[in-house]
């Protein structure tokens, strides 16, 4: 199964209306199946909590673990990868997930990654 999220619609273009820039860390996948150490929820963003494993460690919906703690094993596949973004850019929106206020989105050079709904305007 791929890490990637799940593509559930055409894509569809969508105006970056701020700027976005990527954290300073590495970016992971985590994989059906995978135990984890699940750490503190995010201030800024609710629905994501700070995972660890031995592949790395990034923030992930809570909703994709399952409910054991402070291990928990991975139940839907996730990719922590953002993707930087200017005000101005025109990107294609692959994947939405509104409940954590995030989308999918790929930009002209072929990048894909993460960017927040508040950087985006929908065409």
């Amino acid at each position: 199964m791929s890490a990637e999220p799940a593509r559930t619609e055409v894509a569809r273009p969508v105006r970056v209306v701020a700027d976005h820039e990527i954290p300073d860390r590495a970016p992971f996948r985590i994989t059906p199946g995978d135990r984890v150490t699940v750490g503190e929820q995010d201030t800024e963003w609710p629905a994501f909590v700070m995972v660890m494993s031995l592949t790395g460690e990034g923030w992930v919906p809570s909703r994709h673990l399952s409910v054991d703690r402070p291990i928990a094993t991975v139940t839907t596949a996730y990719d922590t990868q953002e993707l930087p973004a200017s005000a101005g850019d025109v990107l294609a929106l692959l994947a939405d997930d509104p409940e954590s206020g995030w989308a999918w989105c790929r930009d002209d050079a072929g990048r894909e990654g993460w960017v927040p709904h508040r950087a985006l305007q929908v065409r």
